[in-house]
């Protein structure tokens, strides 16, 4: 039996693995930084062997919230994956599941691999629509990558649409692989009218060091970057330097920034209606996009989601309040579940690769509605 992590967004600890019924394992903390609960590992043994996993430190992770109700996801082929029998008593997870191969892979959602991330930025750039830009180096020196899709015009809208600022929520990418896929599909006519009157300014990975390195919510240095936005820095936060300053350069008419969150077994979006400067046109732009994604897909609800903030006490550091205050726009952060939709369970794939790339096409619909008022 061999337990391994050595690979893109590999994250996991082991503690002891003599005894399949008995394998203790610890989750290893983001770099620099006190975050941890995305793990992701390759178990080969023995096929037809109930092998019991144990992850001794799952109460002291970041949300341990989020493991009430979790099942860990499991795949043989790395492009299927199902869930596998999980349940956390308050202090340890514990994954049991009988492969029936000789080898497998675990991980806290589905991985979304920085060779995957590569192939869709070349893929999208083959568009005559899409033009690929390079922002700047990460701290790991990695690209940092933009799309911008359609033709920039005077009369056209300004749209920014960013994802995996948290490296961990790689949900966030399969939903960027949906929502580009459509919005390049030139038979599509939601996206050519799309297109008619909006420019979309894509950075599907804010985060490439971070997913890389199998962390949870920070990058190479340990900074969480969706706490940078009021004074990013080259030295602690280029992703997000990079990503404002060009922002600065187009102006921002809407902002979406997509993450997952460990806890609600929701889809939701939680808007900047604490920003200073929050009026009846944001929230007419809010409750626009709202009932069109609405009347779009049944995976999305607006029941569940965060407290709204108080007016004048949203956190200026959070890139939807930032970019909201900054460019007067409509802002919003769309959040996907690492467990299942509640509304529509699956018990087999829970809250799944698939329908995130689905939901990132739907948005494109919801966009769609609200783009004439956007100016």
């Amino acid at each position: 039996m061999r337990i391994s992590a050595n690979f893109d967004s590999g994250n996991i600890q082991v503690i002891s693995a003599d005894s399949a019924d008995n394998i203790r394992l610890a989750i290893n903390k983001d770099n620099q930084s006190e975050f941890y609960q995305w793990f992701h590992f390759k178990l080969f043994g023995e096929a037809g062997t109930e092998h019991v996993m144990v992850i001794e430190n799952a109460s002291g992770s970041a949300y341990p919230d989020g493991w009430d109700g979790y099942e860990a996801l499991a795949s043989y082929d790395r492009e299927t994956w199902f869930r596998v029998p999980t349940e956390y008593n308050g202090k340890e997870l514990t994954i049991r599941h009988t492969p029936e191969q000789e080898s497998v892979y675990y991980a806290y959602f589905v991985p979304y691999s920085y060779e995957r991330h590569q192939d869709l930025i070349q893929s999208a750039q083959q568009s005559v629509d899409c033009y690929h830009e390079l922002l700047g180096e990460t701290i790991d020196g990695r690209e940092l990558n933009l799309l911008v899709i359609g033709e920039p015009a005077e009369h056209k809208n300004t749209i920014w649409v960013t994802a995996r600022q948290h490296p961990g929520e790689s949900m966030a990418e399969w939903f960027m692989e949906g929502f580009l896929g459509r919005l390049l599909d030139d038979e599509d006519g939601v996206a050519r009218k799309l297109l008619d009157n909006n420019v979309f300014y894509v950075v599907p990975n804010m985060n490439p060091d971070g997913s890389v390195r199998g962390h949870l919510r920070t990058n190479a240095v340990g900074t969480n970057l969706n706490r940078e936005w009021a004074e990013p820095s080259l030295e602690k936060s280029p992703e997000v330097f990079y990503v404002l300053k060009r922002m600065e350069q187009t102006g921002v008419d809407m902002f979406l920034d997509v993450h997952g969150d460990e806890a609600l077994p929701y889809n939701f979006v939680a808007g900047c209606e604490g920003i200073p400067s929050y009026d009846e046109r944001h929230k007419d732009l809010e409750n626009t996009f709202k009932a069109a994604l609405l009347t779009a897909t049944p995976e999305f609800q607006t029941k569940y989601g965060y407290d709204l903030d108080e007016p004048g006490q949203a956190n200026m550091t959070v890139a939807n309040s930032a970019v909201g205050e900054k460019f007067k726009c409509l802002s919003y952060t769309l959040e996907m579940p690492f467990k299942d939709n509640a509304d529509l369970p699956d018990e087999d794939f829970g809250w799944s690769a698939p329908r995130s790339q689905r939901l990132g096409e739907d948005v494109l619909t919801a966009i769609l509605a609200v783009s004439p008022k956007l100016r």
